[in-house]
Order: C-alpha cells, then sequence, then structure tokens
C-alpha cells in the first residue's frame, strides 16, 4: 500500500483527556488530600516566644494533633475547592500541553528533551493562572482552620468551598484569589516541566529496551511515583511561602514582590533557612503516590473511554498528570 493510500489515524478527541484525567484527579484528591492538609499546617506553623525552645511537630504528629483535635474529617478540609478545580485544570493542563507541543515540534513533528520541558511549562503556568490559585487559595483558607467538626457549636468563618470563595471576594475583593499567582505559576511551571520531561524520557527508554507499545500498568505507576517526587524538591520554597502569603487576610496595597520579600525574610530570620522545606515530607508522600495513582485511573479510563462512541477513539495518547 502507498503512502497516498495509507488510512489516515483519527483525530484525537480531547474529550477522552478531558474526562479520563478528571477522573484520575478525583481519586488522587480523594487518597491523598489529608497529606496536603498536614503538609499546610506545617508550612503555617509559627514560632513564637511561647514555644522557641520547642521543636516544630513532624508530619505525623501534626496529622495526628489534627485528627485528635479537630476529627479525622479535618484531614479533608478544603477537598471541596480541590475537586471542585480538578476537571478544569486537568483539561487545561492537557490541552495546553499538547499546544505548546505541537507549536514547538521540529518539521517531522517529534519534541526534544528541551521542547517537552518547556511545553511542561507553558502547561504548569496557563493551569495555574485560570484555575490552581484561585482553587488554592480557598483550600488553604479552609485548612488553615482550626476548628473541631464534630462540635456544632464551633462554627468556622468558611463553611465549605463556595462560601470560603464567596467571603473571600466580599471581604477582600476578588483579586485576592490570585495572590501569589507569581509563585503558584513557578511552582506549577517547574512541576509540569519536570514531570512531563522526566515521565515522558523514561517511558520512551523503557518502552525501547522492552520493545513495547504500551507499559504494563505497574511501570507506568513506577514512573508516575518517581517523576512525582522530583517536582517538590526543585520548588519547596516557593510552595511554603505561597502558603504563607495565600493564608494572610485583609485587604493590603503591598505589592506582590514586596509581600513576597517581606513573609520569606521573617520566616527566615525566625526559623531559619530549614523553615523554607516546611512540609517537604508530607508534600513528596502525596504528589509521589498521587502521581502514581493518577496514571493507573488515567489509563483505565482512558482504555474504557476511546472505545465509546462519538468520543472515544483508538488514538488517544498518553499524557502526564500531576
Amino acid at each position: 500500500m502507498t503512502d497516498a493510500a495509507a488510512p489516515k489515524k483519527p483525530q484525537k478527541n480531547t474529550a477522552v483527556d478531558l474526562l479520563a484525567g478528571g477522573t484520575a484527579g478525583l481519586f488522587e484528591a480523594l487518597c491523598c488530600h489529608p497529606l496536603d492538609t498536614i503538609k499546610v499546617r506545617m508550612q503555617l506553623y509559627r514560632r513564637t516566644s511561647a514555644n522557641a525552645g520547642v521543636k516544630p511537630p513532624g508530619f505525623i504528629k501534626t496529622g495526628v494533633s489534627i485528627a485528635a483535635k479537630e476529627t479525622p474529617m479535618a484531614l479533608y478540609k478544603g477537598l471541596g475547592a480541590v475537586v471542585i478545580g480538578i476537571v478544569p485544570k486537568m483539561g487545561i493542563r492537557f490541552s495546553s500541553y499538547e499546544f505548546y507541543k505541537r507549536q514547538l515540534a521540529d518539521k517531522e513533528g517529534k519534541n526534544s528533551t528541551l521542547t517537552t520541558f518547556i511545553s511542561g511549562v507553558g502547561a504548569g503556568v496557563t493551569e495555574a493562572c485560570l484555575v490552581v490559585n484561585p482553587m488554592e487559595v480557598v483550600k488553604i483558607r479552609l485548612q488553615a482552620q482550626h476548628h473541631s467538626m464534630s462540635d456544632p457549636l464551633d462554627i468556622p468563618k468558611y463553611r465549605n468551598a463556595l462560601h470560603a470563595g464567596y467571603l473571600i471576594v466580599r471581604e477582600e475583593g476578588f483579586k485576592t484569589l490570585y495572590r501569589g499567582v507569581t509563585l503558584t505559576a513557578a511552582r506549577q511551571a517547574t512541576n509540569q516541566g519536570v514531570n512531563f520531561t522526566v515521565y515522558s524520557k523514561i517511558k520512551e527508554r523503557l518502552q525501547e529496551y522492552q520493545q513495547l507499545e504500551v507499559l504494563p500498568s505497574w511501570q507506568t505507576s513506577l514512573v508516575g511515583l518517581l517523576s512525582g517526587a522530583l517536582g517538590p524538591l526543585s520548588n519547596a520554597p516557593l510552595d511554603t511561602i505561597k502558603t504563607r502569603m495565600q493564608r494572610e487576610t485583609g485587604v493590603t496595597n503591598e505589592s506582590g514582590v514586596a509581600r513576597i520579600a517581606r513573609i520569606s525574610k521573617r520566616l527566615i530570620q525566625e526559623e531559619g533557612m530549614r523553615a523554607l522545606y516546611k512540609g517537604i515530607t508530607p508534600r513528596i508522600m502525596r504528589v509521589a503516590p498521587g502521581q502514581a495513582v493518577t496514571f493507573t485511573v488515567y489509563e483505565l479510563m482512558k482504555d474504557v473511554l476511546v472505545k465509546l462512541p462519538i468520543i472515544g477513539n483508538e488514538d488517544s495518547q498518553e499524557l502526564v498528570i500531576e
């Protein structure tokens, strides 16, 4: 058969990536959100004169304390904000990554390690600006509340994600939802740049070595575990400063750069350079297995969706998820 007569491959339907990615993100959030809450509490822990000689609690002690004082369900504070944003976040990540990759591909449609990294960075910045930052401001406000969910008289300021978003906009203005967006964009850019690059290159090597078109799910999970662990290590200080910045309430005319400088200076002066890596253990423990969960669910959902009429086809491509 000549090239001219060769059958044309069907175009990949983005609905497959959107639905499979959204479902995978939901499962990842349900499995790993408690570790994110512990990470946020660790990052918000502040040394004072009263506890100057006390060693900051580790992630196990922090988690046990939250569960004991506020009930185990408190570990899921802010989950609503994550769930609300997970589908558009994944959809934007996949579609923007594919767009940037197409723009940067060579004449043969192939991407180098550098263009893969740049495409991942672009996807991270795009999702951060459109979805992630507002979602995280709401999530962190909910996670920062110290209240018992078993005591009906202990009424928190923010009752749920929608209520928190409404109050933040009403009391502090819409721009508060974009507080720390520069740091969020930098964090997501490094996360996605590292994740896409490490995942795609290790996957290519494994496929070449084993002469396989599709890797077994356990290998996909291991590759996702590794790529997920590298992102937090590359941007932990940014994440800690961002969390402190988004936790602050009230209206201010202070610029973003001035706020970042103030928070960074105070954090280092009061608690030392190590404080920039607060919460790194639960963050890695959340993101790394979260990658494994996400890839596994994504592949299973994709296999189902590509066989469905209208939205499915047999040309779906494997993509990276955080």
